[in-house]
């Protein structure tokens, strides 16, 4: 017989305060299953919420499946669903957002359920199996769904559905699975949100229960106050069973005993229990980083070129500023700067280190890169040859995936964000701002209220108040390679700080070709494209964009040299209309002068 599935074993990270876990989403679990009339329980749940911050990045998962019953694996299949998403899915990063994980996870296991029962040669040997599964995180339930188990919520007496069967009926007593979990090899699973309230109860349930009673009589049963979630279950398995149910008899219930409502001031309270240093000077010294030189100090921040007795390395020491130690928004990101560093590991990404345990300072350890930025290298190579460039932005381009493959977005690439160490080697520093899917799930009072980076780099849906896309920072490096080859920037947006844009046609591309003749047309047609304001219209992929700053885009150059004058050099077109126009006056006048 199969017995519920628990996981329990998926602490990684330090334990937060009880004060913190207060604050957070708090779950609480209890389900039953039993093989009723069958021989064998062909059923399986299971549950699990963090003990630690991957209870804050992750969420608390429950999940229930129900092996098909014409196949002889159907114990295996239900099993195997239910572990392995659980298992899967926290190890998954936590970058990643929950839809993104949950995708992967469940793709990746249809695979090998339908490998693994395709290679028994035998319809009745397949892995097949129903599967519903409900991600609590945040303020926010994620729902996945394939096949006829099903997911109910019940809130203040009433009772919903919220998942739907995957069957089709014929006859009077026939059902047929039209989707569940390896039934083929493409798979498609209903996902959607629900916004969580304190209290709700969910049901996670296979038909034996839910075929064998109407939404009343299941009311009925949720209504009880007087018994524990997992002895509900029971007397749930139970009835089913009395009441002749001919199934395996399984229900899972998922409670919301807490939800994490932190307002503006609890938040500031936490962002501000680690004092900001005070501006220091060469030799100062911080939990034993002895300052050796100052590298910047500005009005946002302090950066400090450090040694620590016990290490051979240098490191740089980041500090915010003072200015901003009432500012959540500002003291959140320089936080989160930190968290992204320390989850990249890429030789194109500056490493943040972990600072002294038990410092009560806010600061980061960055390593250290002897170079400069680029910024300072367009200033000494004002007209670098298009094949460096080239080099250059593969360069760039491996660096930002570093990112995209974790969910985020950097939103702030600018050259002085890159830095160029002595061999050569591209690295992307400053995460203040990066955007990262997971944490975009965490609900939290600090919003923010202005966009962010730099303006002459920042991508136009930003200004817009839209949320960043991997092609937000494709748009950001193409205004870069088009300023590492013509010294300019292909718009000229002065009043964008005073006035907020209301559509794209605010900005205007320039040719690169303007300033610098020799430049290749297709090449100033990739760079519009990377450029457009529209994010639609841009690049999918970075890759697209470097190869078409290396081979000419055929149906691009075509289409271009068949585009309208006015489209394809809206500048000239006046000027011609301009000079129409004048002859025309011109004629007129000498007409009535010969008049």
């Amino acid at each position: 017989m199969t017995a519920p599935q628990t996981i329990d074993s998926m602490d990684a990270l330090p334990l937060p305060t009880s004060d913190d876990i207060k604050k957070w989403l708090d779950v609480s679990f209890g389900g039953a299953s039993d093989k009723g009339v069958k021989a064998e329980n062909q059923d399986a749940f299971a549950a699990h919420q963090p003990k630690n911050s991957a209870r804050h990045l992750k969420g608390s998962v429950a999940c229930i499946a129900d092996g098909v019953s014409c196949s002889e694996n159907a114990q295996q299949a239900s099993i195997t669903a239910v572990t392995t998403f659980i298992d899967d899915y926290f190890s998954t990063p936590d970058t990643w957002p929950v839809k993104t994980a949950a995708a992967r996870v469940l793709s990746s296991l249809n695979s090998w359920l339908y490998h693994h029962g395709q290679q028994s040669g035998a319809r009745h040997n397949g892995l097949v199996t129903t599967f519903s599964a409900v991600i609590l995180k945040s303020n926010t339930a994620h729902i996945f769904h394939v096949g006829d188990s099903r997911i109910y919520r019940y809130r203040k007496g009433e009772l919903v559905q919220l998942t739907r069967d995957h069957c089709h009926q014929q006859g009077r007593d026939k059902v047929f699975l039209t989707r569940a979990l390896g039934m083929d090899s493409h798979l498609e699973v209903d996902y959607f949100q629900e916004e969580l309230e304190l209290g709700d109860l969910l049901m996670l349930s296979t038909d034996g229960v839910h075929d064998t009673f109407s939404s009343t009589e299941l009311m009925q049963f949720l209504g009880r106050r007087d018994l524990a979630l997992e002895d509900l279950a029971k007397v749930i398995v139970a009835a089913a069973e009395a009441k002749n149910s001919q199934d395996n008899n399984s229900c899972l219930f998922a409670r919301v005993d807490n939800l994490p409502l932190e307002d503006i001031n609890e938040v500031h309270r936490k962002l501000t229990q680690l004092a900001i240093p005070p501006v220091m000077e060469p030799g100062m010294k911080l939990d034993g980083y002895e300052v050796l030189r100052v590298i910047h100090s500005g009005t946002r921040s302090h950066l400090y070129l450090v040694k620590h007795p016990d290490r051979e390395q240098k490191f740089v020491l980041k500090t915010p500023s003072e200015n901003f130690a009432e500012d959540p928004q500002y003291l959140e990101g320089f936080i989160r700067e930190q968290w992204v560093g320390r989850r990249i590991d890429h030789h194109g990404v500056m490493k943040i280190y972990p600072r002294e345990p038990d410092s009560p300072f806010l600061y980061h350890l960055c390593e250290y890169i002897e170079g400069q930025t680029l910024r300072q290298w367009m200033y000494d190579n004002p007209n670098p040859s298009l094949d460096k460039v080239r080099e250059m932005t593969q360069q760039l381009v491996m660096c930002i995936r570093a990112f995209q493959r974790l969910s985020m977005v950097h939103r702030d690439l600018k050259p002085e964000n890159i830095l160029i160490d002595k061999k050569g080697h591209l690295k992307v520093i400053d995460f203040g701002t990066v955007q990262v899917s997971g944490l975009e799930e965490i609900q939290s009072p600090v919003k923010e209220d202005c966009p962010v980076g730099s303006v002459d780099y920042i991508a136009p849906e930003y200004l817009m108040g839209e949320k960043g896309v991997h092609r937000s920072d494709i748009f950001s490096l193409g205004v870069i390679i088009y300023e590492m080859l013509t010294g300019e920037l292909p718009f000229k947006i002065p009043a964008v700080q005073h006035t907020i844009p209301r559509n794209f046609e605010y900005w205007k591309y320039q040719s690169a070709r303007s300033h610098r003749r020799e430049l290749p047309a297709w090449v100033d047609l990739a760079l519009k494209k990377a450029t457009s304001p529209e994010p639609a219209r841009r690049y999918a992929a970075m890759s697209e964009f470097v190869h078409d700053l290396t081979v000419p885009n055929q149906e691009m150059v075509e289409r271009a040299e068949s585009a309208p004058l006015l489209e394809r050099n809206p500048i000239r077109f006046w000027q011609l209309i301009s000079v129409v126009l004048f002859a025309v006056v011109v004629a007129q006048a000498l007409l009535l002068f010969n008049q």
